[in-house]
């Protein structure tokens, strides 16, 4: 019994101190923390085209670091679409202030409190026309979108929210961030469901602890939101703090 409490201490240690601790002095090297909701820049990054420059169909989930110490932790995601011959983006995000589902809130491409945003999924032409109907039904089904159902930690919040897309539309089989705490957060409220990528099963203790085994996701391990983890398909390991380093 001494042994395993021991191995469990370490493997604590190992994989979800250590990895929090010197992500922590990564950040406090390399990022300004005094920028406030106030003062951080939510401007476009230029990355997408022109919507009237570009008539394709287009479908987008993004990624980027939370504001100040929480970005040691955690990212914020949100979705992007536009119809065909659309002149405008529409992007949608589930926060913690004002209307909970903020439709066009920000720039499609915005930074998140000053930080550069990361593609987690894609689709272009054909493929984002038949995904945007899927995408608009699962919005609309988002169970916690009234005021005050917005929580942090351990959820629901903005992965939440993404994951609850993903979930419902199964044919983008994506993988979430390991940093986007609150993905597992279970909104049906089940101890046992699919892996937001359908490709699996999540274990969660109400978004505080959890198991996932997916061909997507790979194995993933949550603890009070943190996830450590391997992924199988593209060999890499998921850490807190850092997310996922490999191919």
């Amino acid at each position: 019994m001494i042994r395993a409490a021991r191995m469990l201490l370490l493997a604590f240690l190992l994989f979800f101190a250590l990895p929090l601790g010197a992500h922590a002095l990564v950040q406090w090297h390399e990022r300004d923390w005094s920028a406030n909701w106030r003062t951080a820049d939510w401007s476009s990054t230029g990355t997408l085209p022109a919507a009237d420059a570009h008539p394709e169909a287009m479908v987008r989930i993004y990624a980027a670091r939370v504001g100040r110490w929480r970005g040691i932790f955690a990212v914020h995601t949100w979705l992007v679409v536009k119809e065909q011959g659309a002149g405008a983006y529409e992007r949608y995000d589930k926060v913690g202030w004002g209307s909970p589902i903020r439709r066009n809130g920000y720039a499609p491409d915005g930074r998140w409190y000053g930080n550069e945003p990361e593609i987690v999924f894609e689709a272009t032409g054909d493929a984002a026309t038949a995904l945007i109907p899927k995408l608009r039904a699962a919005v609309a089904s988002y169970p916690y979108r009234e005021y005050g159902d917005y929580h942090v930690w351990p959820g629901p919040n903005s992965n939440t929210f993404i994951a609850h897309v993903v979930r419902q539309v199964p044919e983008i089989a994506v993988a979430l961030p390991p940093t986007a705490i609150g993905k597992d957060f279970p909104v049906a409220g089940d101890w046992i469901a699919l892996a937001p990528s359908r490709t699996g099963l999540s274990l969660s203790l109400g978004g505080y602890a959890g198991v996932t085994l997916a061909w997507v996701e790979g194995i993933e391990v949550n603890l009070l939101g943190a996830v450590a983890g391997l992924d199988i398909r593209q060999p890499g390991i998921k850490l807190p703090g850092f997310g996922r380093i490999g191919i």
